[in-house]
């Protein structure tokens, strides 16, 4: 392996199946993860977990909190900071109560596998301090789905903060694969205040690393990481603060990502539209190229 690009061996067989026709692909299901940045010495550095190497989908693999979209998250309405729903719905190509679920997802999973809260009592302020024994209780049922994120945020009386969110990219999970996501990839700032953990059950190590670091790393064949995680932080590479990024998001192209595969002379061919680096040429009965 020339770098760290995960590559499951299930692949071949799969792609060569959708390609002949004897492989449905299954619906996608949505999910959001997050880019969570803080400044260090003038250039900033990005939170990432280290997937467990016991994990049957991409273990060892270094990514980003995040998770699934809950569906109780749609209609409740919750204390909200930011712009409108109505907003983040054009904004991320859904409906507004599919926006809240989204936005939600983020802010959720960025507090069950880091510790940090994107929410607080009033549209202008973030909680502080997470560690006490209370919040941990609320967070262990967030992560159990014994209660939802919008009962979360009322139950405390909490105001989500979808100000400090701002929408990066769109994957989609590739049509042969049998576990799809259409993932939305955010960026925030730490909140003042507040420190990252390693609260996931799912992660052995969590680090702060510069993207250019991180990406140097993958080059070199050290960091293993799945193709929407290395080309998110080479995107964050020419930001010099997390607000730089944070000002930047508004402006970038959402339209999803999503590989294709096709047979051509003998050989499956797998690419990733507009990331040419990706691209895979399997034989038959061989391993990618």
């Amino acid at each position: 392996m020339a770098n760290g690009q995960w590559f499951p061996p299930e692949w071949p067989e799969r792609i060569r199946a959708l390609a002949e026709g004897t492989l449905t692909p299954v619906a996608p299901k949505r999910a959001a993860t997050v880019m969570l940045l803080r400044d260090t010495d003038g250039v900033p550095a990005v939170h990432m977990l280290r997937r467990r190497a016991s994990m049957a989908f991409a273990g060892g693999a270094y990514a980003y909190p995040g998770g699934g979209v809950d569906p109780r998250d749609h209609d409740r309405r919750i204390g909200w900071a930011g712009p409108t729903r109505a907003w983040w719905a054009d904004r991320l190509g859904v409906d507004e109560t599919s926006a809240q679920a989204i936005v939600c997802a983020a802010v959720r999973e960025t507090y069950e596998e880091a510790g940090v809260l994107l929410a607080g009592p009033t549209p202008e302020t973030v909680v502080g301090d997470t560690t006490g024994a209370d919040w941990e209780t609320d967070r262990a049922s967030l992560v159990a789905r014994d209660v939802s994120f919008a009962e979360f945020l009322d139950r405390r009386g909490l105001v989500l903060r979808s100000d400090l969110l701002g929408a990066w990219t769109r994957w989609i999970t590739p049509e042969f694969e049998p576990r799809r996501y259409d993932t939305w990839f955010f960026v925030a700032a730490l909140p003042e205040g507040q420190r990252t953990r390693n609260a996931s059950t799912e992660a052995d190590r969590t680090v702060w690393i510069r993207p250019s670091d991180a990406a140097a790393s993958y080059d070199r064949g050290e960091l293993l990481m799945m193709p929407p995680t290395i080309a998110t932080l080479r995107q964050l590479v020419p930001y010099a603060t997390a607000a730089e990024a944070l000002n930047a998001a508004p402006g970038r192209d959402l339209t999803p990502v999503l590989a294709t595969a096709h047979l051509e002379d003998g050989q499956v061919v797998l690419a990733w539209p507009g990331h040419d680096e990706f691209t895979k040429h399997i034989p038959t009965g061989g391993a990618p190229a």
